[in-house]
């Protein structure tokens, strides 16, 4: 039974998912300064696999795992494992509130996949949100002065696989709970990673482990937090909180690493952040959705 509206709750929820979020950013590229990117997607499924199991045993255990649709989690993850590999990456290559920012044109490749794969309308709205995404993402890369950013190609693939893995997760919350979905990206992905993972392989050293083990909960904690908000809110007054995920990560990227944004990429992120309003729908999202992706 879904909890009574409430805003303040949907805003606390919310404002740990961001702080999630921005902690996993941080804790990411500490690891990969140290590690390779397969080692840190291998130990954040297989540790974030063990915080997830009381509340697998919570949904009965894993007979309640089974599913029906084992091709459809196969296709989801291996497109989602690649887009984490690609987000990790460009981590190192370009300042955050760069990275945050076309990260989120991953709703406007949604909107788009989603007409072909889900039978979804493409309203005018949502043409407006595609054009102003795309014209924001020309905006910050600015392909015709110069040599293009490896970086800012390397997040915008990742944001592409993002919306192909929300696509393929919306079909999957048809069938199957969060709980299950979740289950099987974190074991799949283990499989995944494993080969590439120990090619590389070197010991973490010790004082790395807090950072290790921050990018795992963090990555089941966001989603849960930002799932948990959903239930509070529609995804109306949901996804405006959200967007102080670049202010945000600009002023961690400017006191923690001195990075600086030019007028360029702020002015490339409002027209990305405005395509998202104009592509957020009357009613919310699934938390289930979320949760998963």
């Amino acid at each position: 039974m879904a909890p009574p509206p409430s805003i303040p709750k949907a805003a606390f929820w919310m404002a740990l998912s961001i702080a999630s979020f921005l902690a996993m950013s941080v804790a990411g590229r500490a690891t990969m300064a140290e590690l390779n990117v397969f080692q840190v997607l291998e130990l954040r499924s297989v540790i974030g696999f063990f915080i997830l199991l009381p509340l697998v045993m919570m949904s009965g255990g894993f007979p309640a795992m089974r599913t029906k649709r084992p091709l459809a989690h196969i296709a989801r993850n291996v497109v989602h494992f690649i887009g984490q590999a690609a987000w990790l990456y460009a981590l190192t290559l370009i300042p955050l509130a760069v990275l945050i920012s076309i990260e989120f044109t991953t709703p406007i490749w949604t909107a788009i996949l989603a007409v072909g794969f889900l039978g979804e309308r493409l309203s005018r709205p949502k043409v407006a949100a595609i054009m102003l995404g795309l014209i924001g993402v020309m905006i910050i890369v600015r392909p015709g002065a110069g040599s293009v950013d490896p970086g800012h190609v390397v997040v915008l693939g990742a944001a592409v696989c993002f919306g192909i893995s929300v696509v393929l997760v919306k079909s999957l919350t048809r069938t199957d709970s969060v709980v299950r979905i979740i289950f099987w990206m974190l074991l799949i992905q283990s499989v995944l990673g494993f080969a590439p993972a120990l090619y590389e392989w070197r010991s973490p050293p010790l004082e790395l482990w807090p950072w290790i083990l921050l990018i795992a909960f963090t990555g089941m904690s966001s989603h849960f937090c930002m799932a948990r908000a959903l239930g509070y809110a529609d995804a109306t007054v949901i996804s405006p909180m959200d967007f102080l995920r670049v202010p945000l990560s600009a002023l961690i990227g400017w006191l923690l690493y001195q990075e600086q944004i030019d007028a360029f990429t702020a002015g490339g992120a409002l027209l990305i952040l405005l395509g998202n309003l104009l592509n957020l729908q009357k009613k919310a999202t699934k938390p289930a959705e979320v949760a998963a992706s």
